[in-house]
Order: C-alpha cells, then structure tokens, then sequence
C-alpha cells in the first residue's frame, strides 16, 4: 500500500513537473517547437493540407496559442523557410570546410544536402509548394535569397576551382552552379515519383560522377 502511494506521488511529481516545464518554455522556444511540429506535419499531408488547428492538435495547444506567437499562418511558414536555411547551410558549411580542395568540398556539399533531404523529407514539399511560391511575396522573397545565396556559394568554389586548374578552364561556373542545385532537385523530384522504388541517396553517388568528369580538367 505503501509503495503504491509512493509510485503515485512520484507520478504525480513527474506529470507535474512536464506541466510547469512546457508553459516556462520562453518565446523562442515555443516558436521552434511551432516551427518543428509545422516541418513533420508538411512532410507527412503537404504544405496546403496543414492547418493551424492541426499544429495546435499534434503540440496540446489552442489555436489562439499558436497565433500568440505566430500573427498568420505565412509568419510560420516563414519561420521554417528561416530554419531550413539556417540548418541546411550549417550542414553544407561543415561539408565544406571538410573539403581537400573546392571540388572535394563540392562533393561533400552535394551528398550532406541530399542526406539532409532523406532526414527532412518536408524540405522539397515546402520549396517546391505553389503556395509558398505564388501566395506569398515575402515567402517567395526569401526562397529566392535561398536559392541565390547556394547557387552563390557553389559558383564561388567552382571559381577557386577553376583557378586551381581542378575543373576546366573554360567552365561557366554560373552555368554549373545552376546545374549542380538542379540535379539535386531532379533527384528528389524522381525520388518522389518513384516513392519506395529507388533510393535518393543511391540515385545521388550515381549521378555526381558524371558531373563532376563534365567539369573536371581534361
């Protein structure tokens, strides 16, 4: 009888404890815990089928919480584009700076993006979705600063490439930039159609080689 008493106390604590651990969370961190919930349910329906009653749902809360935080539903959807960018150029940053010479960190850019994909397989729905893109001017804005800011990044070590004398001297880089960001996502568009029947990562180290030999120095 005793140890029964001491169990549910104990529980009790516990249950009591997660309860004041959620409602202290501060601001920021409540708006990331939107944020993530907003990634999974986009990976599971797509981003026009998720709702804000539907994020309310899967956390626990109330709408009026979420709007607490969030003015519009376009404000939450911002706020993952903002995190993806964030996470996603972390990783390739890594990849990069564990790179030998600029197409070595290429290489690894390209396959931390994909392995980045496989683990958020929300990211191709969110920038590929019609809403995102046509709906919202600041969403769109900011997909393009994205995309830009990559494409950027990938012309620039091509460049050192090229000066290096690693890929062809007569390589637009621009031009392969372009190219590279649009194998990854004719990759995950094909692992889309084919959901289940190849595998995005096997599909990538197919298809990186005949790149990179299209721009390498001959």
């Amino acid at each position: 009888m005793l140890l029964n008493k001491i169990v549910i106390n104990y529980y009790l604590v516990v249950c009591f404890s997660m309860g004041t651990t959620r409602q202290r969370l501060s601001a920021e961190e409540r708006q990331e815990e939107i944020v993530k919930v907003a990634v999974d349910l986009a990976a599971e329906r797509g981003v026009d089928e998720v709702t804000t009653k539907d994020m309310a749902d899967a956390m626990g809360l109330t709408q009026g919480a979420i709007f607490r935080h969030f003015a519009t539903k376009d404000d939450i959807w911002f706020a993952v584009m903002q995190w993806i960018r964030a996470r996603l150029m972390k990783v390739i940053g890594k990849a990069a700076d564990e790179g030998v010479n600029p197409l070595d960190s290429l290489e690894r850019m390209f396959f931390a993006h994909i392995a980045f994909i496989s683990k958020h397989p929300a990211i191709p729905r969110l920038l590929f979705s019609e809403r995102l893109h046509t709906k919202s001017v600041k969403l769109k804005q900011l997909i393009q600063e994205i995309m830009a800011g990559y494409e950027a990044k990938i012309a620039a070590l091509l460049a050192e490439a090229k000066s290096q004398g690693i890929v062809s001297a007569e390589l637009d880089e621009n031009g392969a930039a372009v190219l590279y960001i649009g194998m990854i996502q004719g990759l995950v568009i094909q692992s889309s159609i084919f959901r289940g029947k190849r595998s995005l990562e096997e599909e990538a180290r197919k298809v990186f080689p005949v790149y990179k030999r299209g721009i390498s120095a001959k």
